[in-house]
């Protein structure tokens, strides 16, 4: 009874951070005065070249690292693209992240939704020994419910397994 409870809690938690104003504010982008990044207003917030940019921080930095099958350790890889994350994170105080946590599709709705969540929390536990405070992270969990990859195949599975940090503007002001 309390394994369920607590299930029903995680997927209740998950379900509410999929809204676009996770972070406050009315929701709909950057450019409409919501919390969230909205790629289609980086002309905004500066393009793939300035280096305070969430596109810069995606496309240069990297926004995702993978995980192996079954696991939420961080690889080296993985590793570098988050001291990576976490020196553009310290650098540009004005952004919070929201980490995604993400599983392929082998396996229960249930077991990946926490597989996600401990692959999400090994990120932000990483970040935070980087120096970035805990208050400017968030996590979440998708479990399989949002693959980049769809296919029946190690290929795509690999994909699939990784957490994703996502940039949200702290304050308009």
């Amino acid at each position: 009874m309390i394994t369920k409870a607590a299930l029903i809690g995680l997927v209740l938690t998950a379900a509410a951070c999929t809204r676009p104003d996770r972070f406050g504010g009315a929701g709909g982008g950057a450019a409409n005065g919501g919390g969230a990044f909205d790629p289609n207003a980086a002309t905004n917030l500066g393009g793939a070249n300035d280096p305070t940019s969430p596109l810069f921080f995606n496309q240069t930095i990297g926004d995702r690292v993978l995980f192996a099958v079954d696991t939420s350790t961080l690889t080296e890889q993985g590793k570098q693209i988050l001291i990576g994350q976490a020196r553009w994170l310290q650098t540009n105080a004005d952004y919070l992240a929201i980490i995604e946590g993400h599983a392929d599709e082998v396996g229960t709705r249930e077991y990946n939704i926490g597989l996600g969540f401990r692959r999400a929390n090994a990120a932000r536990e990483f970040l935070v020994s980087q120096g970035v405070p805990s208050d400017r992270l968030r996590v979440t969990s998708y479990g399989k419910e949002r693959p980049i990859e769809i296919c029946s195949d190690e290929s795509c599975y690999a994909k699939n397994r990784r957490a994703v940090t996502v940039i949200s503007i702290a304050s308009l002001s």
